[in-house]
């Protein structure tokens, strides 16, 4: 099977290539804006892709014609699409019409990511058939992109997924488990919501999940997050007591306390038992994603 995979720099991205590269049953393209910041160039295809510019998206997909295209590109800087709309439209909505134009061309099968924004928190949390109400313009745009795709006439899956943590290459953004353990091995003091609540999720549990739905050519929309669920300061809290860390530098803030420019949903989190029963997504605890991401660390 060839897959190719669009932002393949990114965490997500990453962990999809070393994982499909290991796999002889799939071809692998992998895709992102500019240069390959992979040190392991073997195994599979790189080609720089833009998908917000439509002649690229065409060219790309029909000059390598993969079954699969597994699109993890997206700006998910929440308070960054509040102040910049414009950038935000291109990536999270006009580029899905673009992807979705050529998967029609050329009769390929889209796995899209999405998010738990795309709810306003005050029901999770949510299965997949729930209704969403996006409180951001993060949650709008990628809302707007799941319509493109679910009004079109392709073979797709959307995979919405929950807070993503993990290591990987030249990153060029943390997430909340490193942010955590960086400043509390800096015996920062840090300001932990307490009234927001996740169902955190592996960067490699979510590559499983993508790799199971392109494998499968999986229709419709699936849950893929973690199994736990829990609020923000428990999550941090999980963090200091994993690497032994100081909790007394914890301190619990209510959000309106933050001034984001964009509103988060409360409660989101996720159900996953159709992805379990249909997909055979089994994803880790916490506390075995946490020791995955320590053992990672370690040999970086």
């Amino acid at each position: 099977m060839k897959i190719l995979v669009t932002g393949s720099n990114g965490l997500l991205g990453q962990k999809l290539v070393h994982k499909l590269k290991a796999d002889e049953a799939v071809e692998l393209i992998a895709t992102a804006r500019g240069h390959n910041r992979l040190q392991d160039h073997t195994g599979y295809t790189y080609a720089s892709l833009d998908i917000t510019q439509e002649q690229e998206v065409k060219k790309v997909l029909a000059e390598y014609a993969p079954e699969v295209v597994i699109n993890t590109a997206a700006m998910t800087n929440v308070d960054a699409c509040e102040s910049d709309k414009e950038g935000c439209d291109k990536l999270n909505i006009d580029a899905v019409r673009f992807l979705v134009q050529a998967c029609q061309a050329n009769n390929i099968h889209l796995v899209h990511l999405s998010t738990d924004f795309i709810f306003d928190g005050e029901n999770g949390p949510y299965k997949e058939e729930n209704e969403a109400k996006p409180l951001s313009y993060y949650g709008e745009s990628k809302l707007k992109g799941e319509q493109i795709i679910r009004e079109s006439d392709i073979s797709f899956a959307i995979l919405r997924t929950v807070l993503v943590y993990g290591v990987a290459e030249a990153m060029s953004r943390s997430n909340i488990v490193l942010w955590a353990k960086g400043a509390l091995e800096k015996e920062q003091k840090i300001n932990v919501v307490d009234d927001q609540f996740r169902s955190p999720t592996l960067a490699e549990d979510l590559a499983d999940g993508c790799i199971l739905a392109a494998k499968q050519k999986a229709q419709g929309i699936y849950n893929i997050s973690g199994k736990d669920f829990m609020s923000i300061i428990e999550l941090v809290w999980a963090v200091a007591d994993f690497w032994d860390l100081d909790k007394s530098l914890i301190s619990a803030v209510s959000s309106n306390t933050l001034s984001q420019p964009a509103k988060r949903p409360p409660k989101t989190g996720f159900i996953i038992a159709k992805a379990q029963k249909e997909l055979g997504y089994q994803p880790h605890s916490f506390k075995e994603g946490l020791a995955l991401v320590d053992k990672q660390l370690r040999v970086q």
